[in-house]
């Protein structure tokens, strides 16, 4: 079991930066660089959101104890559908011809969040060490909506959002129906990141890199699997990194072990935590560093937190209208 909940700035709610390398720092070279490791550079860029808007501290918080509610008193809240159906946007911003991802690349994209929000990826029972736990079909379904696209002679994109500005990128669609994706290469080594319920409408959505995008294409390994998307969009939808964004931190999910950090690569069966207790570590989750073919499941109750955002009163209840 987790800590007693415990709200800390710098875990609460923020924009989540998956790197490659850790700079977030405008990149000169041409070429896309390929990923070789997933990392994160979450705390300058929720500083920077805290900074421009005061007001958002008091939201997250209001979301969070929103969440525990729902968790608590599940029966108490009703999602209007059974499945939600959250419609897609991707706004594609190149530069290159490659840059350029095909229509295939962003459908496979699609393909493999419904396959893994679904329960139904080909190495969800990969694990039996947590099968007790694991979550199966969250009840969520994407559908390819729209694709924009805009040329540009930017090089690169930061974690500014410049991407998401119809000045210098593209504007979102319907950010309150509508999941908006933006595809772009990300520089500093950054492989994506994404916005939690609670932040400004015309920043919603989940950024991609071009070579972490879907599994055809211009998808390259270790992140050529589509879990890129998979790991963002469980940000969108207010899942925390599974180690808390500190040593032993707490995700605010009682069915996640506790990690001493974030795991790499793919590490060997039966890895155990330096925490209290030692438990096995659950490398496999969605919401920890490990390459793409080596993540393949979400928790029940990670699955709770996430459906919470679509509940009457919930932050993304929006999308669970008819």
């Amino acid at each position: 079991m987790k800590r007693s909940l415990v709200l800390i700035a710098g875990s609460l709610l923020f924009m989540m930066s998956c790197n490659k390398s850790g700079s977030n720092e405008e990149s000169a070279p041409d070429t896309d660089a390929v990923a070789t490791q997933r990392q994160c550079a979450a705390a300058d860029v929720l500083a920077e959101q805290l900074k421009a808007d005061p007001s958002l501290g008091r939201r997250l918080q209001e979301i969070e104890d929103f969440t525990q509610r729902v968790a608590a008193h599940p029966e108490q809240f009703r999602l209007v559908n059974g499945i939600v159906e959250i419609p897609v946007v991707f706004n594609v911003l190149y530069r290159t011809t490659a840059q350029n991802v095909s229509l295939a690349q962003l459908q496979s994209q699609v393909d493999v969040l419904n396959e893994d929000y679904g329960g139904t990826n080909a190495d969800h029972n990969l694990t039996s060490t947590y099968n007790t736990v694991k979550a199966g079909d969250i009840g969520v379904r994407f559908v390819l909506d729209l694709v924009n696209r805009r040329k540009t002679s930017k090089t690169s994109w930061t974690t500014n959002d410049a991407m998401k500005k119809s000045a210098s990128g593209i504007a979102p669609t319907s950010p309150s129906t509508k999941l908006n994706i933006w595809v772009c290469n990300l520089s500093g080594g950054i492989l994506g990141y994404a916005q939690f319920p609670g932040g400004a409408a015309a920043t919603d959505g989940v950024v991609l890199d071009d070579n972490a995008t879907g599994r055809v294409g211009t998808a390259a390994a270790p992140f050529n699997k589509g879990r890129t998307a998979t790991h963002e969009v469980g940000h969108w939808l207010n899942l925390r990194h599974i180690w808390g964004d500190a040593t032993c931190g707490n995700d605010q999910v009682n069915d996640t072990p506790l990690h001493n950090t974030s795991n790499f690569g793919c590490p060997a069966a039966g890895h155990l935590s330096t925490c209290t207790g030692t438990p096995v570590e659950m490398t496999m989750n969605y919401m920890d560093y490990t390459d793409d073919a080596c993540m393949y499941m979400f928790s029940v109750g990670q699955r709770s937190r996430m459906l919470a955002v679509f509940a009457v009163g919930g932050p993304r209840n929006s999308f669970a209208q008819p």
